[in-house]
């Protein structure tokens, strides 16, 4: 049954892009080329952290770290389900990109955008808010252009989100300490815009 409502999602998914030529050209870019505006999140997640506590400097500096730890830990789960790309599985689908030769499931493309998504998050309500609206277009477009199935990208934003996340609550506080000290180093600045404390 959940195979069936799988397919059928993806199928539906696949006839709104046939009908939708206007935005397969903005769709196929950000579906490849996405990941550059999550760095760039991540850029100005640590950027406006400065402003703030050690504790959001710290969620703003894991953000990247546990985005690299999902990745990581996907491509063995990638490698055990083996999942076919859907234009094996549907040959008369539309396809709007190349063929990758990597397996499918759970998706790195929206494990990526959830891990980011999450971390951000952690640091800035807002700017978070606009990456997890980020991170499900990704995930939509993934399965839009026709590289993914429903589930490759559901289970992808998860996984990435849980990572981030879990990690962060393990490692938040002896990453903000080590904020806080390396804040009255020559490397403050990168950490903090307040003036370094003279501890003499």
């Amino acid at each position: 049954m959940w195979l069936s409502f799988q397919r059928d999602w993806f199928l539906s998914v696949n006839h709104f892009a046939r009908y939708t030529p206007l935005l397969h050209a903005p769709f196929e870019v950000y579906a490849k080329y996405g990941v550059a505006l999550f760095a760039a999140a991540l850029l100005l997640s640590w950027w406006l952290a400065r402003r703030e506590s050690p504790r959001v400097m710290a969620a703003a500096l894991w953000a990247p770290v546990g985005t690299l730890v999902a990745v990581g830990l996907n491509q063995p789960l990638v490698g055990h389900f083996h999942e076919a790309r859907p234009y094996t599985l549907f040959p008369h689908a539309l396809l709007l990109v190349s063929r990758s030769q990597d397996f499918a499931f759970p998706s790195d493309h929206a494990v990526m955008a959830g891990a980011v998504a999450a971390g951000v998050l952690l640091a800035h309500r807002r700017l978070g808010t606009l990456t997890a609206v980020a991170a499900v277009l990704m995930a939509f477009t993934r399965v839009y252009v026709g590289v993914h199935l429903p589930l490759d990208v559901v289970v992808g934003l998860l996984f990435g989100a849980a990572v981030t996340t879990l990690g962060y609550l393990l490692f938040h506080r002896p990453i903000a300490a080590l904020v806080a000290r390396l804040s009255r180093t020559a490397i403050g600045p990168l950490l903090t815009r307040a003036h370094p404390v003279d501890a003499g």
